[in-house]
């Protein structure tokens, strides 16, 4: 990479991981290596971008990052930030893609492990994906690079049947009404015939007091 690249390239390499390192637990084993990794690159960014050799110290901290327990929801955060980028250098533009594809690359593999409640939940992480590939599937097709363009459009058509898969067994989410609030513990009852149930209806529609729940909400078909 020229130096006008890694210059620019640099800090946008430096903003990502701060982002990334957000993200990491603050103790365990696990993240301790995940915080030296992404420190050890962010010191290095410069060195590493004009001698190109940044990938593998790169997918390394994404690797790291994940194997410490982030989530999903903060690598979608991070990705999110790193598409605000505005790179006027041909080595800050693959910088930033580079992030973007590592970003959804470690959401899947999170995905993976995951387990899912409801259909709800599943339809809202398929649609949370969809546009980012779509965005990075784009980019790849621009740029003519078969190789990762075919990579994410493997990796997105994975991940979509993996989800539907999950989705297939689980209850739907079905909207019910009452005639006026009642306690979380009748409406349980009620909708499940199980008031032992009254803790999850109370998570699903983020109910402030249990005692007077709203007339209205969603629950599980079974």
């Amino acid at each position: 990479m020229k130096r006008l690249d890694a210059e620019e390239a640099a800090p946008i390499v430096d903003r990502m991981l701060a982002q990334l390192l957000a993200t990491v637990p603050s103790k365990g084993r696990l993240g301790s290596d995940a915080r030296t990794a992404i420190g050890d690159t962010r010191a290095n960014a410069f060195k590493l971008c004009i001698s190109d050799t940044l990938g593998p110290p790169l997918d390394q901290c994404f690797e790291l990052a994940r194997l410490a327990g982030t989530s999903s929801t903060q690598i979608n955060h991070v990705r999110e930030q790193i598409e605000q980028e505005a790179p006027a250098t041909l080595g800050g533009a693959l910088v930033m893609n580079c992030g973007i594809r590592l970003c959804l690359a470690t959401q899947c593999h999170i995905i993976a492990s995951m387990s899912f409640v409801s259909r709800q939940d599943v339809d809202a992480l398929k649609q949370q994906l969809l546009q980012p590939f779509q965005d990075a599937e784009e980019i790849a097709a621009d740029e003519m690079d078969q190789m990762t363009f075919q990579a994410l459009v493997a990796l997105h058509g994975t991940v979509t049947n993996h989800l539907v898969a999950t989705a297939r067994p689980l209850p739907r989410m079905l909207n019910y009404q009452f005639f006026e609030p009642l306690p979380s513990l009748v409406m349980a009852y009620k909708l499940y015939d199980d008031a032992s149930r009254c803790d999850e209806l109370r998570a699903e529609n983020k109910i402030v007091h249990p005692a007077f729940c709203p007339m209205a909400g969603q629950a599980l078909s079974s």
